[in-house]
């Protein structure tokens, strides 16, 4: 029986401006996102800034455009 991948969708947000960022703002966020299915994969603070940027994934609901190719993708030149 073959294995099906996972397909996954990410969401960003950064959060907070330049006094700071509330810890109850990045909870709020936390917490809306769990509800709708997101899980937090990654928080960090931009170089040098005071906002919070989240990343975010949950199981794809819908499909998933393929990843666009770049110009310096060599991988399907013939």
């Amino acid at each position: 029986m073959a294995e099906q991948t996972i397909q996954w969708e990410y969401r960003v947000l950064t959060i907070g401006n330049v006094f700071g960022t509330k810890d109850e703002n990045i909870e709020a966020t936390l917490n809306e996102w769990g509800l709708e299915g997101w899980e937090a994969i990654h928080v960090y603070t931009p170089s040098q800034s005071s906002k919070v940027t989240i990343v975010a994934k949950r199981p794809a609901r819908r499909a998933v455009r393929p990843p666009a190719r770049h110009s310096d993708d060599t991988s399907r030149r013939w």
